[in-house]
């Protein structure tokens, strides 16, 4: 336990770790298509890949659902990531298909649900982005002009109108997706990854990837593997392997927190109708979601950047918990004397563009990163997309939008240590003349 009786746990807050973990590779195997990561991205291209007859390997470091597939706060996105307001202003020929392409992902995930029969308490809810200050306001009208423009369907109004806590002003609610418990998802397609055709090790750290002749070798402290093709799907640890493109995306660590359970009746007094999931606006978000244990799970507020290489085991810094109970309890001041039960984190991929990418390296080599925190549905759906190329279809339209032929990207200072605690300052001050304003 750490300080104040909260559970810092170095897995996730909404299951236990599985009991069953599989053996390491040792030796050597030949495959036609390799994944490397078994989070939900690598899992959803794997099983693709042997539905379409491929024979296919899937290493993953420690676990299958390890990484931040279980590890994040369950709001399953139907928009893009980001903002969206830079998103328009340096992007803005690419957003209707940006738009277009998370839509289908919520829907791809929403159907992977149905089809592997995974009980992971789905609400299709919607989320919305909240106004805390009649600022940000202002910025999700805006930001509703931009997604309706590039297709989404969006509806802006008041606290009352969208069924959300009266302690927000208002803001702009994406109808499509939901809130669903992150651990119950990964581990049921876990379930069916394990019980189908693909060959799965985990516990097995990938050392090096190859590009040879004739595909590609993938070696292994116990061995090697030969293949046709290697899609990267290691997310955030990506980075890791020199076969990655350099500044594909920054490592950043996010923390999630959960709530001591709540009486239903003073949930019920929220006003919390809805039952969506809420962002705010700030630069970077923190974020609030009712779970169906009667509690409340929060996160980000302050993004951390990482070094590589990446620890797999650390867990939730203290002052980032303490910052994320003080923007709870500013958000929900009738719950004010509820304190946390347990808090956990997790490595996301942030791209200097803020746009998911996928692409490919000498040929064979394919890579699929930076969902920019809205993994939850992009993820699995873009590892489909992958999977059916390789598996010798053209290019659907929606892997189209986000691919990148020459793996060449810009630094992105923004994401250093520096330009993270300076965002994170920028978003207190605004808190604090808030607070002042009375607004």
């Amino acid at each position: 336990m750490g300080s104040h009786g909260i559970d810092y746990r170095t897995f996730t807050g909404w299951i236990e770790a599985p009991y069953d973990v599989g053996p390491a590779l040792e030796g050597e195997l030949t495959c036609e298509a390799v994944v490397v990561g078994g989070g939900l991205g690598g899992m959803s291209t794997a099983l693709r890949l042997a539905e379409r007859g491929v024979d296919v390997v899937l290493v993953e470091a420690e676990f299958c659902g390890h990484g931040s597939s279980s590890r994040n706060a369950g709001q399953l996105a139907g928009g893009p990531g980001g903002d969206i307001q830079l998103l328009h202003l340096l992007h803005s020929e690419r957003l209707p298909a940006i738009v277009r392409f998370a839509e289908n992902s919520a829907h791809f995930v929403e159907a992977l649900i149905g089809r592997l029969g995974i009980d992971c308490d789905y609400e299709p809810t919607g989320n919305v982005g909240v106004a805390v200050s009649k600022g940000q306001m202002g910025r999700v009208r805006r930001v509703a002009r931009i997604l309706a423009e590039a297709g989404a369907t969006v509806e802006v109004g008041d606290s009352a109108e969208l069924g959300i806590p009266r302690n927000f002003i208002g803001g702009v609610r994406e109808p499509v997706g939901g809130m669903l418990d992150p651990g119950k998802l990964t581990m049921g397609v876990r379930r069916a990854l394990l019980a189908s055709r693909v060959r799965v090790f985990e516990r097995t750290r990938v050392e090096t990837v190859e590009a040879t002749a004739d595909g590609v070798r993938v070696s292994v402290p116990g061995g090697r593997i030969r293949a046709g093709h290697v899609v990267l799907a290691a997310n955030a640890f990506g980075g890791e392997l020199a076969v990655t493109p350099k500044r594909l995306a920054s490592p950043i660590w996010v923390t999630e927190a959960e709530t001591a359970p709540i009486d239903p009746a003073r949930l019920a007094a929220l006003g919390w109708t809805s039952r969506s999931g809420l962002v705010t606006q700030h630069a970077v978000m923190q974020n609030f979601r009712l779970t169906s244990r009667h509690t409340i799970v929060t996160g980000v507020r302050r993004l951390e950047r990482g070094k590589y290489p990446l620890s797999p085991g650390r867990t939730a810094d203290e002052s980032v918990v303490t910052g994320l109970l003080k923007g709870f309890r500013a958000r929900f001041p009738s719950l004010a004397d509820v304190g946390f039960d347990r808090a956990w984190g997790g490595w996301v991929a942030v791209t200097p563009s803020w746009l998911p990418v996928a692409g490919r390296v000498a040929g064979t080599v394919h890579y699929s990163i930076g969902c920019n925190g809205h993994g939850l549905g992009q993820a699995p759906y873009l590892g489909r997309l992958i999977a059916d190329r390789i598996a010798g279809d053209a290019a659907h339209e929606d892997l189209l939008a986000l691919w990148r032929e020459r793996p060449r990207f810009l630094p992105a200072p923004a994401m250093s240590r520096a330009g993270l605690r300076a965002v994170w300052l920028v978003d207190r001050l605004a808190d604090r003349l808030n607070a002042v304003r009375g607004v």
